[in-house]
């Protein structure tokens, strides 16, 4: 029977990074959390990538409803994102233009926000403006005129936003974000803020009109206080994954995976224990567990007033 374990999260140092997440570092931009890629810290598995556990484990580490789905390879990317500076605005293709533009192997992205920090004018920018077609996104694209023509959304600390292939979109300075997506770093960039082009960062014009969709503005979901009042609360949910929020204040939230998928747990803003029959880890804000689909049924305790994330397939 597998156990739960931690990962090593994998940091990427692009240019609108901050210091949020590696205090220590220059500047940090993302950490990837569960990624294929990540190595496991602890447990039997100890030292190799969640790819291997993956190939070696199989359903009894994705569950039944994920392999059925998408075999044995890891179907999400759950990552957390230090916005100090604008990101490009970007757009990601579904799985059938992800096939067509990057190989057969390529997975779409649709991912889901929740805004875990903002500062007190913190904006995104997600959807166009009424009645901007295609063709004048091509016309503007690389150039400073299309945010003209895109949505700004002011955004806090506790929303969700869902953002399905095709939409376009930007993340703004003085957000701190929990990001959970199809596993796929395929991203098509329109506009850049003008930053120098290298063999790492450019513009992909053409990829990005193909794959806009203009009906897309992605939808928001504005924090709740009423909400509160509940311990468990779906966030965002597709055929990909689905995102909750837990709550308590010297409680417990009891999951079952049922053997369907596996489950990701990441603290927000307090120290939890997350704890089976006979194991049992704790989490400080912005750590993360991974428990296997074969799990018997677990629980999230809440010492002290707090939130979690729960993420699974």
């Amino acid at each position: 029977m597998l156990i739960p374990f931690k990962l090593i999260p994998n940091y990427k140092e692009y240019v609108w990074g901050g210091k949020k997440l590696r205090p220590q570092a220059d500047k940090t931009a993302e950490a990837w959390i569960v990624s294929e890629e990540d190595i496991v810290a602890d447990g039997p598995y100890i030292g190799k990538t969640l790819a291997k556990v993956v190939e070696l484990e199989g359903t009894a580490l994705l569950g039944s409803k994920v392999v059925q789905r998408t075999g044995r390879r890891f179907p999400l990317l759950i990552k957390l994102l230090d916005c100090a500076d604008w990101l490009s605005l970007q757009v990601h293709p579904n799985n059938e233009q992800a096939k067509k533009l990057a190989g057969p192997t390529q997975f779409g992205k649709t991912e889901a926000w929740f805004v875990v920090d903002a500062d007190k004018e913190a904006q995104l920018i997600s959807g166009l403006k009424p009645n901007v077609t295609r063709q004048d996104i091509q016309a503007a694209a690389g150039k400073k005129e299309i945010l003209d023509l895109v949505e700004r959304r002011s955004v806090k600390a506790g929303d969700t936003i869902f953002i399905a292939p095709g939409t376009i979109h930007a993340l703004g300075p003085g957000l701190l974000i929990y990001e959970v997506q199809q596993n796929s770093d395929l991203t098509y960039r329109v506009y850049d803020w003008n930053r120098p082009m290298d063999g790492t960062r450019k513009l992909h014009i053409a990829e990005s009109i193909e794959v806009l969709d203009p009906n897309e503005k992605g939808i928001v979901k504005s924090f709740d206080e009423k909400a509160l009042s509940s311990p468990i609360n779906t966030l965002a949910s597709c055929r990909y994954f689905t995102l909750t929020l837990m709550r308590g204040n010297q409680s417990s939230v009891k999951i079952n995976t049922m053997g369907e998928s596996f489950a990701v747990i990441t603290s927000i803003d307090s120290t939890i224990i997350v704890k089976g029959s006979d194991w049992s880890f704790t989490l400080n804000p912005l750590e993360t567990l991974f428990i296997p689909a074969e799990v018997p049924p677990f629980e999230v305790a809440f010492t002290d007033e707090g939130r979690a994330l729960l993420a699974r397939c």
